[in-house]
C-alpha cells in the first residue's frame, strides 16, 4: 500500500532537515527520504566554524542536533534511494524509490551534491586504497604519512588543515597560482609548517603498486614539466556535481544539472521545491541550505492551504 504524506522531503542534510522542521511544525504530515544517515556532507566535515550559535562544532555533532530538532514535531525519516518523481493529473506527486512508492501533495528536493572526480587514470582503481574525497573519514589511515590534496577552494584547504594535524606533510596541488579559499583559511594554511604547495599544476595520473597509492603524476601548465610526487594518499576536492539524476525527466534543471527555482524555492512544477546545494545558486553552505529550507517549508504550507 502506498504511503501518503502532505510533504515528502528528499534528502536529510541540513536543508532537508530544516525543511522538515518547518513543514511539520505547521502541522503537516512529513517524511524525509534518504539513502543513508541524516546529516549529509556535515558527517564528512571536521569543524564547522561559520554556523551561528557555535564558535566551533564538529560536523556530525551539528547533524545530530539538527536531526533531533527536525523530528520533534513528528517528521519521519525513511530510508531508500529515490529513482524518480511523477505528477498525476490532480497534481499529486508520486515518489518512487528502489523498493517503495510514496504519495505527497508537495515535494522538497534536498539531495545536495557529490564530490567531482578528476577522471584521471588510477583514480577509480585506487579509490578506497589511497584515493579519498573525505579527510574526516579517512585521514586517520595516513597518520605520520605524506599525502596530497588536489584543489584550492574552501573544502580543499579546510580538509588540508585537518590532515596536517595527522600527517607528516600535506602537499596542496592547485591548477592556478593562488588559492580560491577564504582569506582566513589561506592564512592558516600558509602558516602551517606541515603544508606545502604545488602551483599551476594538474594531476594527470594516480600511481601505485596495484595495492595502494604511491604517488601522483603532475603536469605544470606554465613550464610544461612533468613530474612525480610521492604520496601515500590523495584527497580530491575539485568541486561538486548536483545529485539530480532521478529528476532529469522533470525538466527542472539547468544545463549543468542544478535545479532552477524562484525566490520561493519553487521549481517550474507547482508543488515541487528545491533547497540547498542541489539548487542553482551562488553560495553553497550549511547556512544557505538552512535559509532556503526555511522559505520552502513555509511556502509548502501556503501551497497546500491554497489547494484546499
Amino acid at each position: 500500500m502506498t504511503e501518503k504524506y502532505d510533504v515528502i522531503v528528499i534528502g536529510a542534510g541540513p536543508g532537508g532537515m530544516t525543511a522538515a522542521l518547518y513543514a511539520s511544525r505547521a502541522n503537516l504530515k512529513v517524511a524525509m527520504l534518504d539513502r543513508g544517515i541524516y546529516g549529509g556532507q556535515m558527517n564528512n566535515t571536521a569543524e564547522v566554524e561559520n554556523y551561528p550559535g557555535f564558535k566551533s562544532i564538529m560536523g556530525p555533532e551539528l547533524a545530530k542536533k539538527m536531526y533531533e530538532s527536525s523530528t520533534q514535531f513528528g517528521a519521519k525519516l525513511l530510508y531508500g534511494s529515490v529513482t524518480g518523481i511523477t505528477v498525476d493529473e490532480n497534481g499529486t506527486k508520486h515518489v518512487k524509490t528502489d523498493s517503495d512508492e510514496y504519495e505527497a501533495e508537495a515535494v522538497i528536493i534536498a539531495t545536495g551534491s557529490e564530490s567531482r572526480k578528476l577522471g584521471v587514470p588510477g583514480e577509480e582503481k585506487y579509490s578506497g586504497r589511497g584515493v579519498s574525497y573525505c579527510a574526516v573519514c579517512d585521514g586517520a589511515f595516513y597518520r605520520n604519512k605524506r599525502v596530497v590534496v588536489v584543489g584550492g577552494g574552501d573544502s580543499a584547504i579546510e580538509e588540508g588543515l585537518y590532515l596536517a594535524n595527522l600527517c607528516e606533510n600535506v602537499n596542496v596541488i592547485h591548477r592556478r597560482d593562488e588559492l580560491r579559499a577564504q582569506k582566513i583559511l589561506q592564512d592558516r594554511a600558509f602558516a602551517n609548517e606541515k603544508m606545502s604547495f604545488t602551483w599551476d599544476s594538474v594531476v594527470t595520473e594516480i600511481i601505485g603498486d596495484d595495492m595502494k597509492v604511491s604517488g601522483v603524476k603532475v603536469h605544470n601548465k606554465k613550464t610544461g614539466e612533468d613530474s612525480i610526487l610521492e604520496a601515500n594518499g590523495v584527497f580530491i576536492y575539485v568541486g561538486t556535481t548536483p545529485m539530480t539524476e532521478p529528476f532529469k525527466d522533470l525538466g527542472i534543471t539547468d544545463e549543468n544539472g542544478w535545479i532552477v527555482t524562484d525566490e520561493h524555492m519553487e521549481t517550474k512544477i507547482a508543488g515541487i521545491y528545491a533547497v540547498g546545494d542541489v539548487r542553482q545558486k551562488f553560495l553553497r553552505q550549511i547556512t544557505t541550505a538552512v535559509g532556503d529550507a526555511g522559505i520552502a517549508g513555509q511556502e509548502v504550507f501556503n501551497y497546500l492551504q491554497m489547494k484546499k
